[in-house]
């Protein structure tokens, strides 16, 4: 009979785990964020803007080859479809060259008002969408809220959108974005803005985006540069990135390993 009591006093107190196993890498993270506010850096993949509509930069050039080929052969139904299951073939099959996305965009829209306004369809909401479509999800606010707090002060991200930017802006925040190769060198120290945004693949609008197997290979010297630093000197949460095509950023954090922060 005692020994019954005893298993079942047993039973009553506190479960004992490996220290190890403690706390969730989650919740090691979060108190690793609030004692040590600012030294960690957000790398942003796509993932994290696909519940506002707005497509990935790839799913862009897609749908583009897809509308040069319904134009260049009207009378095939099944032109834009097959051009869009494998637009670098199809591109370098019908033009001669690789598939870039400064060629692709002189192709569908050669001059500067057509190519910003197509563009824009993508990524900003137009007139006739539902209410806060192609806008900031709740994951942007919330990263608006973190930066407000202190919480972050770096952004690096892949995508081509600007719903971190306008998210921030909402939040009243006025990040520094750089998304130019230029802009590099000249950008503010990372510890004098009260966020930086690094838009690694370029915005939008740039005819220097970052889109193509090729294109993604490798990086400026001076955002490589850029990059390096940041990789070394804050912890890291990635969100929304599947490394899947991006052979530079791949590289860059492979490459880094003084791990100061846990992430």
């Amino acid at each position: 009979m005692e020994s019954e009591t005893g298993a079942a006093g047993a039973s009553n107190g506190p479960v004992v785990v490996p220290a190890g196993t403690l706390i969730e890498p989650s919740m090691a993270l979060a108190l690793n964020m609030h004692s040590s506010p600012g030294v960690y850096a957000l790398l942003l993949g796509a993932g994290i803007s696909i519940a506002s509509g707005v497509k990935t930069g790839w799913g862009v050039v897609e749908d583009l080859v897809g509308k040069v080929a319904a134009v260049r052969d009207p009378d095939d139904p099944g032109a834009r479809a097959a051009a869009m299951a494998d637009p670098e073939t199809w591109w370098e099959a019908h033009s001669g060259e690789p598939l870039g996305y400064s060629a692709l965009l002189g192709t569908v829209a050669p001059r500067p008002a057509s190519r910003q306004a197509m563009l824009a369809g993508y990524f900003e909401p137009a007139k006739g969408d539902e209410a806060g479509a192609k806008g900031p999800t709740a994951a942007h606010r919330a990263i608006a809220q973190l930066v407000k707090r202190g919480s972050i002060r770096v952004i690096l991200t892949t995508d081509f959108d600007r719903l971190t930017e306008r998210a921030l802006q909402e939040a009243g925040i006025s990040p520094q974005v750089v998304h130019r190769p230029e802009q590099f060198d000249a950008m503010q120290p990372l510890a004098h803005s009260q966020v930086t945004v690094i838009k690694l693949h370029g915005d939008y609008a740039d005819l220097e985006q970052r889109n193509t197997v090729d294109e993604l290979e490798a990086y400026p010297q001076a955002q490589q540069r850029v990059l390096k630093r940041v990789l070394d000197e804050y912890g890291l949460i990635v969100c929304g990135w599947s490394a899947d095509w991006d052979a530079a950023l791949v590289r860059a954090v492979e490459g880094t390993r003084s791990r100061r922060y846990p992430g």
